[in-house]
């Protein structure tokens, strides 16, 4: 049981954060096991309200992976992945963008909605948002970003809207392409001068031994990622994900960090108290 006196202290620990972030820009990217399970995705819509109604600028930029495998399976397509990127012929493409900025952009707008937010969907399509080109033609439609437009997104912030952002992009030749969301957060993220980049993902955040989770690392500073990777330390799915915290880093966001999407309320932690959750990137 939790006491008026606990709540209280737990409540003078959140105010300076609280006027910290007021009116500031906090771009989450939002995927992994915390938009699979149902529980933990109740408790991401609440933080994400609750972090909107003490007056900060919220933006939910989502992946969807499981809903686009799905998806193809029902048509009978099967998914293939090169260097942990989707194959995307024509086809899939239009699958992607069905899956994303249909089904999953306005699911996660009708749960923020439920839960007290006022959110709008929108993809990198919307009013010139994302302009990417293809990697390689390997990867057939997948796209490395070119330019980011921020003008929809600070439109809706500015009219108190949670803007929910699918991660698809287009070129000059109509060409739609599915981006990586990490790729696409920390971009966004950038084009908005956000004063916070979360990165929600499935592990605790950068382990110095993976297998050890008490051997977080809490803060880490760009010029030390060099050594770590030589380490061994960061590695695997680790490297796009820390890539992108850098590039979100060297594009002016304050602060960044990858979070622990399986832990309840890692937002909250993360934005509104003194020990926060995760690794930090300086």
């Amino acid at each position: 049981m939790i006491t008026s006196e606990d709540r209280a202290h737990i409540l003078s620990e959140a105010l300076p954060y609280i006027l910290k972030y007021k009116e500031k820009i906090i771009v989450i990217k939002y995927g992994g096991n915390a938009m699979i399970d149902d529980y933990l995705k109740k408790l991401v819509m609440e933080d994400v309200v609750m972090l909107s109604s003490l007056g900060m600028k919220v933006v939910l930029v989502h992946g969807g992976g499981p809903e686009i495998s799905s998806t193809l399976k029902k048509i009978g397509k099967e998914s293939k992945f090169l260097n942990g990127l989707r194959v995307t012929d024509s086809e899939t493409v239009d699958v992607v963008t069905m899956a994303l900025a249909g089904k999953v952009n306005k699911n996660l707008c009708k749960q923020l909605n439920n839960a007290g937010g006022k959110a709008i969907g929108l993809s990198g399509l919307d009013a010139n948002m994302i302009i990417a080109e293809p990697i390689n033609e390997e990867l057939g439609y997948v796209g490395n970003i070119t330019n980011v437009d921020p003008s929809v997104i600070l439109d809706s912030l500015n009219n108190g809207y949670i803007p929910v952002i699918a991660p698809i992009g287009f070129d000059k030749d109509g060409n739609v392409y599915n981006i990586n969301a990490d790729t696409a957060a920390a971009r966004i993220a950038g084009a908005l001068g956000a004063e916070s980049f979360i990165d929600m993902t499935d592990i605790k955040g950068v382990l110095k031994d993976k297998n050890d989770p008490t051997t977080l690392i809490k803060s880490i500073n760009v010029s030390e990622i060099g050594q770590l990777a030589k380490a061994g330390i960061i590695d695997g799915g680790m490297i796009p994900k820390v890539e992108c915290c850098v590039e979100a880093i060297r594009r002016g966001v304050k602060q960044v960090c990858i979070i622990d999407g399986r832990v309840p309320h890692s937002i909250l932690i993360e934005v509104l108290t003194d020990e926060g959750v995760g690794t930090m990137f300086k």
